[in-house]
């Protein structure tokens, strides 16, 4: 008999595997179903070290076969999802998630979610209501709009608004706007998924209100206005004012809708001063703005769309809104951060707009408190506090630094990007900046109340 044949002799079968004491434990745990799932991967890994006559891991993946299965179980039970403590300066992160709800915010949702509402109920009345009695009432409190509606993101608002007003129609987009943002978010496919056809107006870098007018056409059913969030052109440019594309759609009868992203409810403190916000569209005229709830606005995943009421209630008819609409805990989480803005209490209680007011001086503050309660665990560190910059992220204001204060750490034998990958692999896991041979972590975009799991994080990483 060879000696791979004899090796996969010894492998146990599944009810073998079943009849130990402490498997029987696990399935009480855990369930039949995957612990039957784990015994037959667990089996099959060690048939293929046998076939492969690998002696040694056989016998290795069947030393402690209720051991290795607990260790699968564990980690298949495990959530996927898991908090992270954001230390890169980049405030709005898309790869972590956008915007961090603030602990009261998270608070109304867990408290909706566990419970019947009043979503699409009138209790006054005692009958059916609207779902836009909520949040929706807020915002167009806040933008002083005709109409709003809610989707489930922002993309999902500017297909929304195409395939309502130009369906089988041309759509005029300057060139110069023709954008693609994170996760493959181009305009032309979204116009093409929408049901309408571009019609692309001016150049890349110059695009006159001349060329919009001349673009104009029986065909037309939408003039969009997408505002560059994740890039600038710089340079010899030209763009018409809002205002004046507003006249022009207007003279011509024909909608238009700008695409704003950012979700900018209130102006920033300089060098954020430049950024839009959704009021100055609509004080432009245009029919409808659409813009994100989890960039600048600071709350959940959400498209929000104010405007004209014709232009919104359209929208709203449209068969793809059912389709496109937010849940019962979007609706909570919208309404209960908008509750801030409404009350002039965003910087201090959102944590988006409190990271982006935050000062170089209150970020450098943070940072020595954490250097001086490292320095005293890990006398071999050297730690400096040094100025840097943030990036707002989400691609809001891309070429604008925000200035900040960040703490340096090098460690004598063990290299940043060793540190850095082990504060990844942590829990909870921590991202920082890599620089300059230097571990970089910018205190502006660690939520108030981390500093101590920081403190642990960095411990566990320089000691392994």
């Amino acid at each position: 008999m060879s000696a791979r044949a004899d090796l996969r002799r010894r492998l146990p079968s599944i009810e073998q595997i079943l009849r130990d004491p402490e498997v029987r434990a696990l399935e009480e745990r855990f369930g039949r179903g995957p612990l039957l799932r784990h015994a037959r991967g667990l089996v099959d890994d060690a048939r293929a070290r046998a076939s492969a006559g690998d002696e040694a891991g056989v016998g290795q993946a069947l030393s402690d076969v209720p051991g290795a299965l607990r260790r699968r179980l564990e980690g298949a039970e495990a959530p996927s999802l898991v908090h992270v403590i954001n230390a890169t300066g980049v405030v709005i992160h898309t790869n972590l998630g956008r915007a961090p709800l603030s602990a009261e915010a998270a608070a109304r949702v867990a408290q909706v979610a566990a419970s019947y509402t009043n979503l699409e109920m009138d209790l006054a009345a005692g009958q059916r209501g609207d779902r836009e009695a909520h949040a929706e009432s807020r915002l167009r409190t806040i933008l002083a709009a005709e109409a709003t509606v809610v989707v489930n993101n922002n993309a999902a608002a500017v297909l929304l608004a195409v395939n309502t007003f130009a369906e089988g129609r041309e759509v005029l987009v300057s060139r110069g706007e023709l954008v693609e943002i994170g996760g493959s978010f181009r305009i032309p496919d979204v116009l093409r998924k929408g049901g309408a056809r571009l019609r692309e107006v001016g150049t890349t870098n110059r695009t006159r209100l001349a060329d919009y007018r001349a673009a104009l056409g029986p065909d037309t059913g939408l003039i969009l206005k997408v505002h560059p969030s994740n890039f600038r052109v710089v340079g010899f440019t030209e763009a018409p004012e809002l205002a004046e594309l507003v006249a022009l759609a207007r003279s011509a009868s024909v909608p238009i809708v700008e695409d704003l992203g950012s979700g900018l409810l209130d102006p920033l403190p300089p060098p954020l001063h430049e950024e839009p916000t959704a009021a100055s569209s609509l004080a432009a005229g245009v029919d409808v703005v659409t813009f994100s709830g989890d960039k600048l606005l600071g709350g959940p995943q959400a498209g929000l769309a104010a405007g004209r009421r014709p232009s919104i209630d359209a929208m709203r008819k449209n068969p793809l809104y059912r389709a496109l609409r937010v849940d019962k805990m979007t609706v909570a989480a919208l309404d209960a951060v908008l509750a801030e803005h409404e009350a002039g209490r965003a910087a201090l209680h959102v944590p988006v707009q409190r990271m982006l007011t935050a000062t170089p001086g209150d970020v450098r503050r943070r940072a020595e408190a954490v250097a001086a309660q490292l320095r005293g665990a890990h006398p071999e560190l050297q730690l400096t506090v040094v100025d840097g910059a943030s990036a707002v992220g989400g691609g809001a204001a891309p070429a604008v630094e925000v200035p900040t204060a960040l703490l340096a750490v090098v460690h004598p034998t063990v290299g940043p990007d060793r540190l850095a990958a082990a504060l990844r692999g942590g829990r909870p896991a921590v991202l920082a900046r890599v620089a300059d041979g230097r571990l970089l972590l910018d205190m502006r975009t660690v939520l108030p109340g981390e500093e101590a799991e920081l403190l642990e994080a960095l411990d566990r990483a320089c000691r392994a």
